[in-house]
């Protein structure tokens, strides 16, 4: 099972079972890694690995957990 946290001012944290891909497929090396933490800020130096330039930066983001509407048939996907 995998564990995605969006922590308050901070990073984005993976935890368990996963692998993250460039835009191409190509897999990122994790070396044996089963928790990271992703930039949110977009200051990292080790994109899109976050380094803690969060905190040097000062961003602030506070987010809580809520119910997406389900998704309209036939709308756009702007995911990406």
């Amino acid at each position: 099972m995998t564990k995605i946290t969006v922590k308050n001012n901070g990073s984005v944290r993976i935890e368990g079972d996963f692998m993250i891909c460039d835009q191409d497929g190509r897999e990122f090396g994790l070396g044996g890694r089963t928790a990271i933490s992703l930039c949110r800020c977009g200051h990292s130096e080790n994109k899109p690995f976050c380094d803690g330039s969060h905190k040097r930066v000062g961003f602030q983001s506070e987010v809580q957990a809520r119910e997406l509407p389900p998704p309209v048939m036939g709308a756009v996907d702007l995911r990406g």
